[in-house]
């Protein structure tokens, strides 16, 4: 408390205030105790010289009107100098009788034979002058200064002598300086205990300031439970402290609000997957949630308050943004993020209004749609490849089948051998057919083969035997490293000898005559893996990432001279991935490919 700077600044005026009264006061009052004093002085003067004139004035003057005898009584100066100094024993002040040319005839003090004329003194000059006289000077005589005061002594208009008092002013001022001690010390008195007093109503001012200080400090802080309480709920303060505690209910319940609505939103924003980025009129960022910040390769706690074009270099976002607020509608468009694996973005940027405020800003969405074009491509090279695959069988036996019927007469040889190629055609025909409709039913449902122990051994064995025929033909040796433990997953036998199937007979295909092919299973306690490794053409590494795709065929005047259908590949790839393993191949031009499944190993009861 003792150390708050408002009580202090409050104080040290109300200090300031009551010392330059109190000084004012006491000057003013010190002022009018010493006038008081001085006029006092100057009256008793006046009272002891009127008294001494009387009491003198016929010792002046009655030489005149006398007789001789009379006159040696009253002018006796024995007997006036008795007088005046008994009157001066009765009045306590110094008494003295000049005659009209300035001689002392009497004196109360001293005798009038070792004094001065006193004609030029100042009280006299002053007193034949105006009849009455005042003077304060250093008394030679008595060694001290003195207050003076002269009357004319008057007998038929002309000046007979004076009469005159004085006094010391040492007891004047030492009364003085006892006055002004009085009062010094009731000024001091009255000072500190209003400087106290003081120092309470600054207490009682401040008091409820300092309780609105913490409670706001609480405020920024947080904390909204913290009530102000007024010492007088009608004053001032008290509606202040009213309106305090209204305010922080009411900021606490809008906070609430808010922190409620941008829960909702930051919830909404990071649920989202496409990215959104807010900016205001100025093209400022105001917000960017985290899938905004993945595409454009930005930190999103960095960009706040910062120019949309400063942040990102990608032109298309600002230029959207920007369109879209200048033309007061939605802008559209699509582009390709240089350097980022070619991702394709569409954008779409939406005006934001504020009723009649006018135009706040504009919302940006992103939406990768990289895969989605790229599915697109796939359907509609899908799509291509599918006609010309089924055109090239039906052109081929309508074409074998017209010629016949139009040549009645054709050689049993030729007829033979157009009959063999339509029946080549027809069971190409039907391999596609089936391969369809294998990929058909696998898109449509995934997870449609039964899951059940199998023995991947059992399988593998199966594929061998089922293609030992194709691999003899070309003179292929099938080396088969199996463990002899049994080794299971969860799947369908038939679907698992069928992958293993179509990649030996891949394998075979691509293989030179008289080579040989590795069929190995490992197995560790979570994964079982099978490789199936050729030593034929390989592939390149840019066709790596395309085998998988339908109709896809690194050499395509090959494949179709060997018969394939370019859906072996993908049929593997989707039984693989719906028995929850991967596959993955390895494959160098001249050397080989090895083909390596990877599903999940089952370690329960077979």
């Amino acid at each position: 408390m003792l150390r708050s700077r408002f009580l202090w600044k409050l104080y040290a005026g109300y200090a300031l205030l009551i010392v330059l009264t109190a000084l004012v006061v006491g000057a003013l009052v010190a002022t009018s105790i010493v006038r008081s004093a001085e006029e006092e002085t100057d009256r008793v003067l006046l009272g002891d010289a009127t008294l001494l004139r009387v009491m003198v004035a016929e010792s002046l003057v009655g030489s005149d009107r006398a007789g001789v005898s009379e006159r040696e009584g009253l002018n006796d100066p024995g007997h006036l100098e008795a007088r005046v100094r008994a009157i001066a024993t009765a009045t306590g002040s110094r008494l003295t009788v000049i005659n009209a040319t300035g001689e002392v005839i009497a004196d109360s003090n001293v005798s009038p034979s070792g004094l001065d004329n006193h004609g030029n003194r100042a009280e006299i000059v002053a007193a034949r002058e105006e009849g009455i006289g005042w003077a304060g000077r250093f008394s030679r005589t008595l060694g001290q200064r003195m207050r003076y005061v002269a009357l004319a002594i008057y007998e038929d208009g002309a000046i007979q002598g004076f009469a005159r008092a004085a006094v010391p002013l040492v007891s004047v001022e030492a009364h003085l300086a006892s006055l002004r001690r009085l009062v010094l010390l009731g000024a001091a008195i009255a000072t500190i205990a209003a400087l106290a007093l003081a120092f309470v109503v600054a207490q009682r001012i401040t008091r409820p300031l300092r309780g609105l200080t913490a409670a706001a400090r609480a405020l920024s802080d947080g904390d909204y439970s913290r009530r102000v309480v007024a010492a007088d709920p009608a004053d001032e303060l008290g509606s202040l402290a009213d309106a305090f505690n209204i305010m922080r209910v009411r900021l606490r319940e809008q906070l609430e609000t808010a922190t409620l609505e941008q829960s909702r939103l930051a919830a909404i924003l990071g649920s989202m997957v496409e990215g959104v980025v807010a900016v205001d009129r100025e093209e400022r960022v105001v917000h960017m949630n985290q899938v905004a910040a993945d595409l454009l390769g930005v930190v999103p706690t960095s960009v706040q308050g910062r120019r949309i074009w400063e942040v990102t270099r990608v032109h298309g976002v600002a230029e959207a943004l920007r369109e879209a607020m200048d033309s007061d509608k939605p802008a559209e468009r699509e582009l390709l993020l240089p350097g980022r694996a070619d991702r394709v973005l569409e954008l779409l940027a939406t005006p934001l209004r504020n009723g009649a405020s006018g135009l706040r800003g504009a919302v940006l969405v992103l939406e990768d749609v990289t895969t989605v074009r790229h599915l697109e491509t796939v359907r509609q090279d899908f799509v291509g490849n599918v006609s010309h695959e089924l055109k090239t069988p039906v052109t081929a036996i309508r074409g074998l089948a017209e010629t016949l019927i139009d040549d009645p007469s054709m050689p049993e040889e030729i007829r033979r051998s157009f009959l063999d190629r339509i029946r080549d055609q027809s069971l190409r025909l039907s391999r596609l057919v089936i391969d369809l409709l294998s990929l058909s039913r696998l898109d449509a449902d995934p997870s449609g083969l039964r899951t059940e122990p199998t023995h991947v051994q059992a399988a593998v064995r199966a594929a061998v035997r089922a293609i030992e025929p194709m691999s003899e033909a070309k003179k292929i040796r099938i080396a088969v490293d199996v463990p002899d433990v049994p080794v299971r997953v969860l799947g369908e036998l038939q679907a698992l000898e069928e992958v293993v199937s179509n990649l030996l007979e891949n394998a075979i295909k691509y293989s030179p005559e008289g080579g040989s092919i590795e069929v190995a299973i490992q197995a560790d306690e979570r994964e079982v893996a099978i490789a199936v490794a050729d030593h034929g053409m390989g592939i390149a590494k840019p066709h790596l990432d395309r085998i998988f795709e339908r109709f896809y065929r690194v050499d395509k005047a090959r494949s179709r001279s060997l018969g394939g259908t370019g859906l072996g590949l993908a049929i593997v790839k989707h039984i693989v991935r719906s028995l929850g393993g991967d596959i993955e191949v390895a494959s160098e031009p001249g050397v080989g490919s090895t083909f390596t499944i990877r599903l999940p190993r089952h370690r329960g009861a077979a």
